[in-house]
């Protein structure tokens, strides 16, 4: 029993650490990621924030998950940069493991988002993972940089049903970081 507590007293700093000192709370159950000043609200549209947590401390990379009804996620990934930055280049990773899984690549594009005013240029790739009658589960990757931060969106969701939902949640994310990054690019 001893060995049991001691092993749980042990292990609650390493849980407690994953949502980390990188984001401190803010107004309205928001988490403020401390480095960047990017606000990662409890809502989103129709998403609520499942978790926040750093993912690589060496690169100042951390996460916000957010996820809606009927199985749609989205996933806004920040890493600091220290030059220049390839939007493609750096999801490679991830283009590989879905294509590994079995996706097939249905779409490239680069678009515009966030507010009308103070668009974002986002570089997006999205993959079919599965379909089911006429609902396509796709997986979309959007990535741009923005000032001094890289801000990479990784959205799941079924088209045609959430393409709406789906739009709404990378303007909002693009918007947030236009307004809080824009101002730092050179």
């Amino acid at each position: 029993m001893k060995l049991i507590v001691a092993a749980l007293l042990l292990a609650t700093p390493a849980m407690a650490q994953d949502s980390g000192d990188v984001f401190k709370d803010a107004a309205n159950g928001a988490k403020l990621h401390a480095a960047s000043g990017f606000v990662c609200p409890l809502q989103v549209g129709y998403f609520q924030r499942d978790a926040v947590g750093e993912r690589d401390p060496k690169t100042e990379t951390a996460y916000c998950a957010y996820s809606a009804l009927d199985g749609v996620y989205g996933t806004i990934t920040l890493q600091a940069l220290s030059g220049p930055y390839d939007p493609k280049t750096a999801l490679v990773p991830d283009f590989l493991e879905l294509e590994a899984t079995g996706g097939k690549k249905v779409g490239e594009s680069t678009q515009r988002l966030g507010n009308p005013k103070s668009q974002v240029s986002a570089f997006t790739r999205t993959y079919e993972t599965s379909h089911l009658g006429e609902l396509r589960y796709r997986t979309m990757f959007a990535a741009s940089a923005v000032g001094p931060w890289a801000v990479e969106v990784t959205m799941e969701y079924a088209s045609p049903r959430d393409n709406l939902i789906e739009q709404e949640f990378l303007n909002a994310v693009y918007a947030q970081a236009s307004r809080k990054f824009a101002a730092s690019k050179e």
